[in-house]
């Protein structure tokens, strides 16, 4: 295939020019490993430091308050087991039922007999039409024996923003951790954890334009943390095994990249994915809109055609070089609708039409030119030959 047009940069981005060549020195002459003494080590462990300084700089934190990672679900389990382990007198999950499943399978399991002592109960927080929270909700799952709050900065499917600084204030108003899986906000969406009641939050590089196999986990300090790996001394004690030097320097980089094009992303992205979204939606009868417009990220959008099947357009696009999902990556295959649409209530003949667009700082205006192009005759191709199918 000569020409690719990408736009499920949700699922995982390219790495940037930039990225990659800052990480090339350590996959070949810079190879020593950062907890070694000699000089050869000491100049690896610089660069680890440094990163570590480019991703604090990028959430709004001082760097010993990040933990290097090997992906955003990792940080995510880290975070929810070790508030578990610094409460054991506590025994209640709050989490949402639109979270990723690095979250909400998580939580399943430690609430069901999983490897974790029996008596953990867990709360799933519902969502409107919309895809919204009902603060009110919120306070209400609240109780004195509540560990830990687990709620998305932004969702993976449908890129609608939650009101994390309000959880979050209502957290620490009673005494509880509170976690947010922020791994499609970060870079995105500015802040600075340092003015947010945040205690711990996740972030992954593959979604920033790093390669795949790091991530980071924000714990504020001052908050007790149980190390999920154990053995060296690595991070600080919180992240046992030798780092990921090349990887961890290449998160650095996009890092810094993302503060760069933040603003990009709510300009030239949320323009392009407005054209976008409008175009399909006044071109392709029975099609909708999923989740709220105003607040959500600028990159996203989930549409639903209806009475067709969303891996049947993905295919079609595919066969024009269209990359685009089926709600998220960590769910592709499954046969069911997506749990973020039913959670939202989303009719089963919308659900299984959603396919999510999501776009990055690299889409250019004659890539949605082209998919506006192509995609309404798939539409009426596929209603054609469905059984359901109407105009």
């Amino acid at each position: 295939m000569s020409e690719i047009i990408y736009l499920d940069n949700n699922a995982t981005t390219a790495v940037a020019p930039e990225v990659r060549e800052a990480m090339m020195p350590y996959l070949t002459e810079l190879y020593g490993n950062p907890s070694s003494v000699h000089r050869f080590g000491g100049q690896v462990e610089t660069a680890v430091d440094r990163a570590r300084q480019q991703v604090a700089e990028l959430i709004g934190c001082e760097p010993d308050e990040i933990i290097f990672t090997a992906c955003g679900t990792e940080s995510d389990n880290a975070a929810i087991r070790s508030a578990l382990a610094t409460e054991p007198d506590k025994c209640h999950l709050v989490t949402t039922r639109v979270e990723h499943p690095a979250v909400r399978n998580l939580c399943h399991d430690i609430t069901h007999g999983g490897p974790f002592r029996s008596g953990y109960r867990l709360t799933e927080l519902g969502v409107d039409s919309q895809g919204m929270l009902d603060l009110q909700e919120v306070g209400n799952a609240l109780s004195p024996d509540t560990a830990v709050v687990s709620v998305m900065w932004a969702n993976n499917e449908t890129g609608v923003i939650y009101p994390v600084e309000a959880i979050g204030a209502m957290c620490r108003e009673n005494g509880i951790l509170f976690h947010t899986d922020a791994v499609q906000a970060v870079g995105k969406v500015p802040f600075a954890l340092r003015d947010l009641p945040i205690d711990m939050l996740s972030v992954s590089g593959h979604k920033l334009h790093a390669p795949k196999g790091v991530g980071a986990l924000y714990v504020r300090r001052g908050v007790r943390f149980e190390p999920l790996l154990k053995g060296g001394h690595q991070e600080r004690n919180r992240r046992a095994g030798t780092e990921a030097v090349a990887n961890i320097v290449a998160f650095g980089a996009a890092a810094e990249l993302a503060k760069k094009n933040i603003a990009l992303e709510k300009t030239q992205v949320a323009r392009l994915r407005d054209k976008l979204e409008a175009g399909l939606l006044a071109s392709c009868p029975n099609a909708i809109r999923n989740g709220t417009a105003e607040s959500r990220l600028p990159n996203t959008a989930n549409i639903s055609f209806e009475y067709i099947e969303g891996e049947s357009i993905l295919l079609m696009l595919d066969e024009y070089g269209i990359c685009a999902s089926s709600g998220s990556a960590c769910t592709t295959g499954s046969l069911e609708p997506s749990h973020v649409l039913r959670a939202m209530g989303v009719p089963y003949t919308a659900a299984h039409g959603s396919i999510r667009f999501s776009l990055s700082v690299f889409t250019t205006e004659a890539e949605v030119e082209k998919v506006l192009e192509v995609t309404p005759p798939i539409i009426k191709r596929l209603r054609e030959l469905s059984p359901f199918g109407r105009d």
